[in-house]
């Protein structure tokens, strides 16, 4: 079927939840870590029950869970469709301004808020093929958040689609807005007994036809350099300074390759994050990445040679090297339950897209809730230019993604 004159909420949607501020805080320990995420999750939940669905909720953690009620007598799987509500922290999400460019004709898209921003086909080829559409950017002086308000915003449009046309057939299908994807803790407290799904969906991808159901493994290492207090007017001889020490390590770290500015395709690397420190205790954090999980030991074990190597040229000095688990390859569960990836391609087929199945270089909410459970690739949104002033999305790619969803529902109900 095709869903070609249904009047699509998802641009008026994405614009008005852009201009919510919902970025995320990766130094704060609270769930959510910011509580203005739950300003856009409580509309969401108003939004829901107006279109209506009454099971939708927003607990503690801020999670929203909502249900669209099956319109089948079919035992269908139970899908979840998942996007996370906030934003990242590496620029500004505050007072975002969207600009809707309508039937874009291809020209530097020059912001007014800062004239210095331009969004061109030169840095961006992906936009040149979407010259005629409609472009969502910002302003200028902060991100837009189609990563990942353009998913909620497809997500909901599918609900309002899918509530007013009850003689499309699908399963039960829940929703899940998630916070705090962007600093790691997406699923965190997700309940999955609540949430009751056996096949899930996230939409924060990229490109249109984009299909991933593989990531990065990832593992986060800290090594933490100790050294040797002295008064400094008489330190000679004694006095052993951690922040050196950390210094020469990181000075040693390879810079032609294992980094992120060198790496591309499958190859993983290691990326210093943060430092920080004085002259006993000074600390390097790292995170690890790696499409083959048995390579994030192989690639500590590296890192953790070469802080031992720093610590040799500074008599008296020591360290300590730690790892903590952040998230696996979705791949090595959805290789399991090929169909999940399958009937999304072929619901991209439907849609008249061609799906080109891709690998991403990070993780996604999918790749935690893969193993908690719940198979979990994750589909295009258009979403362009993340984490930047020079974020732009589709309405088209949008709109596009929600029709992939329509097929994809179905495609459901008819294998089951």
């Amino acid at each position: 079927m095709s869903i070609s004159g249904y009047p699509h909420t998802v641009a008026e949607r994405f614009m008005r939840y852009a201009q919510i501020d919902t970025q995320s805080d990766p130094n704060s320990p609270s769930q959510p870590s910011t509580a203005k995420q739950k300003d856009l999750s409580q509309i969401l939940v108003a939004e829901l029950h107006a279109i209506g669905i009454t099971d939708a909720l927003l607990d503690e953690h801020g999670y929203v869970y909502a249900t669209i009620p099956a319109t089948t007598t079919k035992d269908v799987p139970v899908l979840c469709y998942c996007s996370h509500v906030d934003t990242a922290p590496d620029c500004s999400g505050t007072n975002v301004v969207p600009i809707l460019h309508k039937a874009w004709e291809g020209t530097d898209i020059v912001l007014p808020h800062d004239n210095s921003v331009v969004i061109s086909t030169r840095e961006h080829p992906y936009l040149a093929e979407r010259i005629g559409d409609d472009i969502i950017t910002a302003s200028g002086h902060t991100l837009l958040g189609a990563d990942d308000k353009a998913g909620v915003a497809i997500i909901m449009d599918l609900a309002n689609y899918l509530m007013q046309h009850p003689e499309v057939k699908h399963g039960k299908i829940r929703i899940l807005f998630t916070p705090d994807e962007e600093i790691g803790r997406g699923v965190a407290a997700v309940n999955m007994e609540q949430l009751g799904a056996h096949y899930g969906y996230t939409l924060d991808g990229g490109e249109r036809g984009h299909l991933e159901g593989e990531t990065f493994s990832a593992n986060a290492a800290t090594v933490t350099f100790h050294g040797i207090s002295a008064h400094p007017g008489y330190a000679k001889d004694k006095m052993v300074h951690a922040i050196k020490v950390a210094s020469a390590f990181v000075d040693m770290l390879p810079k032609e390759e294992w980094c992120p500015e060198t790496t591309e395709g499958m190859q993983g690397f290691v990326h210093p994050v943060a430092i920080e420190g004085g002259l006993e205790k000074a600390t390097v954090q790292f995170i690890v990445r790696d499409f083959d999980t048995a390579q994030l030991a192989v690639h500590e074990a590296r890192l953790k040679t070469i802080a031992e190597e720093a610590v040799a040229q500074f008599p008296g000095a020591s360290m300590t090297f730690t790892v903590k688990e952040q998230y696996r390859n979705m791949k090595e569960i959805l290789d399991t339950c090929p169909h999940v990836v399958d009937y999304a391609g072929e619901a991209y087929q439907r849609a008249g897209i061609e799906p080109v199945r891709m690998s991403i270089r990070g993780g996604t909410d999918g790749s935690r809730l893969s193993f908690m459970g719940l198979p979990c690739p994750n589909l295009f949104t258009g979403e362009m230019g993340i984490h930047s002033r020079q974020e732009y999305v589709s309405v088209q790619d949008m709109q596009k993604a929600v029709e992939a969803l329509v097929h994809l529902s179905q495609i459901w109900e008819e294998r089951a």
